[in-house]
């Protein structure tokens, strides 16, 4: 019997509830990492040790995986996540964590309207009026008074954004598929690789003599935890769950992380910050919530 058919959907989401606590926090703890090594260095010298550490505890699921479809679909998801975590990364270098926190989670609002453009599909007036939710709560988190530009790292964070819609979309369709762990070490062998590839070929070199080793404390969390720990659990997940409760849940991520950035960065919240980041949730929860109402109407 398959022990993984025996969970209940309500596991599913408390395996994605619990990854979004660790990657709340992560977000701290990669703005500190991301001073010692480039955005493109840190992810990959993140994903490689989390790919070798999951392919040696996992390994027979990766061999299950290794045929001419399953190593397309995890370097497509690992081309996917490199880039996301890329620009992510860029971002907080240039920007606050709980800046970067919530406008990394107006994904969840992208979700629907990529699909829309993919399938041609109108998604519904609820997804309409929650990107113009989104677009005001973005405006209002970015933009600094008095000015009508959105800084560099605010709008690496965003671009991020878009494609990790991206990869909530194609996770949900080759866990479906292959198994969810196998293409998890795919894909972050290939993201580690690329990282490295484009890290050192672009980047400076860090001075290994100068690392801290408050660093390599960094370094594991984001390894062994926000990695290793959270893709698992995300990955499973969502190959139960459907994508739109699944991009919900998620979501919370952005209300730890600047819950973290608050208590552990010493981030500043100013009123109009505040209410950007109020209409950014209202507006993911009417993406996610109204279309799944409308859903269940439509089966009933």
């Amino acid at each position: 019997m398959n022990k993984m058919k025996d969970i209940p959907v309500a596991g599913y989401k408390a395996m994605l509830f619990f990854s979004t606590i660790i990657w709340g926090a992560a977000f701290v703890v990669m703005k500190d990492a991301v001073e010692i090594l480039g955005p493109a260095q840190l992810v990959g010298v993140r994903f490689i040790l989390a790919g070798l550490i999951l392919g040696a505890v996992f390994h027979k699921k990766l061999r299950k995986v290794l045929t001419p479809g399953g190593l397309r679909a995890g370097i497509t998801m690992g081309i996917i996540l490199f880039v996301a975590f890329w620009l992510q990364t860029l971002g907080l270098a240039n920007t606050t964590p709980g800046k970067n926190a919530f406008l990394t989670a107006t994904y969840c609002v992208m979700v629907p309207l990529i699909v829309w453009m993919i399938s041609r599909r109108f998604p519904g007036w609820s997804c309409i009026i929650a990107a113009i939710t989104c677009v005001a709560g973005i405006g209002l988190v970015s933009v600094a008074p008095g000015t009508f530009g959105i800084g560099f790292g605010d709008a690496a964070t965003l671009a991020g954004a878009v494609v990790f819609a991206l990869e909530i979309i194609f996770i949900s369709r080759f866990t479906k598929i292959y198994s969810a762990i196998g293409i998890t070490i795919i894909q972050f062998l290939c993201c580690g690789v690329l990282g490295l590839i484009f890290g050192f070929a672009f980047e400076p070199m860090p001075q290994i003599d100068a690392i801290p080793a408050s660093f390599f404390a960094d370094l594991a969390y984001l390894v062994l935890l926000s990695s290793c720990v959270c893709y698992v659990c995300q990955n499973v997940g969502l190959a139960h769950v459907p994508p739109a409760q699944g991009s919900l849940i998620l979501s919370l991520e952005s209300v730890f992380g600047v819950i973290c950035s608050v208590l552990f960065y010493g981030e500043v919240l100013t009123a109009q910050m505040i209410v950007g980041f109020i209409l950014i949730f209202i507006a993911i929860l009417i993406s996610e919530l109204a279309p799944r109402r409308k859903r269940s109407e439509q089966t009933a």
